[in-house]
């Protein structure tokens, strides 16, 4: 689903932004573009980006077995 429609960026692309390191609405809007224009993406964009960090925070750890 499109997210930001002035710079035509999707929720995936979003998602995997903050999975590389773009924990920040600041550097997703560097990364990505988005906030920039209209703004009216913004709230969608800091829910994505917070969702995507506290499932991150929920998810153990890979546990090796041999």
């Amino acid at each position: 689903m499109y997210v930001c429609v002035c710079k035509a960026i999707t929720d995936k692309q979003l998602r995997v932004a903050v999975l590389e390191g773009a924990k920040t609405t600041q550097s997703l809007r560097k990364k990505l573009g988005c906030i920039n224009q209209c703004g009216k993406c913004e709230q969608q964009v800091c829910e994505i980006k917070d969702e995507v960090i506290n499932n991150e925070l929920k998810t153990p750890p890979f546990l090796l077995v041999n």
